[in-house]
């Protein structure tokens, strides 16, 4: 395609400002995410603030309730094109 240029990456994103950001695109607070999951709010909170590893057990359950894939919140920054799988 003439004229396209692949859009430069401008914001590193954490694991934690993943959760974050997808949370408040979907107007919800912490405390409504908690009780959607059943993960406690201050873990919520430690998680958003890199405090604690956010795994891949509760990425699963996070998805569910923010209706995205668990790759979304556990690898914000990785492109397929640079990065190996291996």
């Amino acid at each position: 395609m003439k004229g396209f240029r692949t859009a430069k990456k401008r914001v590193e994103v954490s694991v934690g400002e993943s959760v974050r950001i997808v949370r408040e695109l979907q107007d919800l607070s912490q405390n409504q995410l908690s009780e959607l999951t059943g993960i406690p709010q201050s873990t919520l909170s430690a998680i958003e603030n890199g405090r604690v590893n956010l795994g891949v057990e509760r990425a699963k359950v996070l998805a569910r309730a923010l209706k995205c894939h668990p790759s979304v919140l556990l690898f914000p920054g990785w492109d397929a094109t640079f990065e190996s799988a291996a």
